[in-house]
């Protein structure tokens, strides 16, 4: 006579009903950043050839685009700009000008949606004329760590002037959430938050958001900054610098062919983990479901519920209008 099995798990799985009872992670709006992209002009909205279905926004239609994810449940926003090159330089001055473009739209957005979450960008990329995160030295083209962190600083206060809820050091510089902590402090901002991109990873997913805001490097790559993609341990170093520093959030970035290191700073800190499901992330599975190689939807939803089963606490996502409206229908 065949032993018939005596544990069962599929007896959780018999019906819908039990299998929402017992699912383990849940999305949530509340678990969506939206990164925007912002250019110059009025009236203009502009699709990212490499993202369909993303754009890039003049500030006023950027505020419509708010306006309707707001509507559909999404609270916190990380806008990205695109700056137009006759104002870049090498040590990237715009970034602290209060009537530039970038600092006036998150003002802006401010005064139109007070209880929307503001998440800015501190990284020299979008300003430099050389296109990197950082000051780079004209004779070596060393990328120039301590000098680049006086910019920052500055960068940082400007933003929280402006009316940052959230400053998200994106540019890799040794030492720099704590020089941005000192500043942000000492003039009072002790208020704004820090989430740290403690792993950034010098990742080929970056193309289509570099496309978007034409900000790849002019000469070189990110590499002596931008984490060594076989590296995770690396991680961990970063993550308690982060803390030490006085971080009030971590991130990986990119998100999805980074699971293990988003798993395992969960394991190794206190503080809020994010993660960022990159544009490259993004354009292959838009690209997957227009030749109808995968459902879109299903593919997006199950990539966005496994970055939040690896241990993010919130994920910066262009999915997050599409995702939302998902999770709306129920």
């Amino acid at each position: 006579m065949a032993i018939l099995p005596t544990h069962r798990p599929r007896r959780n799985r018999k019906s819908e009903v039990i299998r929402n009872m017992v699912q383990e992670t849940n999305l949530t709006t509340n678990d969506f950043i939206y990164p925007v992209f912002l250019i110059e002009g009025q009236n203009k909205t502009i699709e990212v050839s490499s993202m369909p279905g993303i754009h890039r926004f003049t500030a006023d239609r950027l505020i419509d685009e708010i306006g309707q994810a707001v509507e559909l449940g999404i609270k916190a926003f990380a806008p990205f700009p695109g700056i137009n090159d006759a104002l870049k330089d090498r040590l990237a001055k715009e970034s602290a000008n209060p009537e530039g473009l970038y600092l006036k739209t998150v003002a802006d957005i401010k005064r139109q949606f007070p209880d929307v979450v503001i998440m800015t960008d501190v990284a020299m990329d979008p300003y430099s004329s050389d296109g990197h995160d950082g000051i780079v030295d004209p004779e070596s083209g060393e990328i120039l760590n301590d000098a680049s962190l006086e910019v920052l600083g500055q960068m940082a206060l400007a933003q929280a002037r402006a009316g940052a809820d959230i400053i998200g050091p994106s540019d890799m510089m040794d030492g720099r959430v704590a020089w941005i902590r000192d500043v942000l402090d000492r003039n009072a901002f002790s208020h704004v938050s820090i989430m740290s991109y403690t792993a950034k990873y010098a990742s080929a997913f970056y193309g289509p958001f570099r496309d978007a805001l034409d900000s790849a490097p002019k000469k070189g790559d990110k590499k002596s900054y931008q984490m060594n993609p076989a590296n995770k341990r690396e991680a961990l170093r970063e993550l308690a610098l982060d803390e030490q520093e006085g971080a009030d959030m971590v991130m990986i970035k990119p998100a999805l062919s980074y699971l293990d290191v988003i798993h395992a700073v969960k394991a190794n800190t206190n503080l809020p983990v994010t993660a960022y499901n990159v544009s490259g992330e993004y354009a292959m599975i838009k690209a997957a479901a227009q030749n109808g190689w995968v459902d879109g939807e299903k593919t997006m939803m199950e990539v966005l519920l496994s970055i939040k089963r690896a241990g993010a606490d919130a994920i910066l996502t262009y999915f997050a209008k599409e995702a939302a409206a998902v999770l709306r229908r129920g």
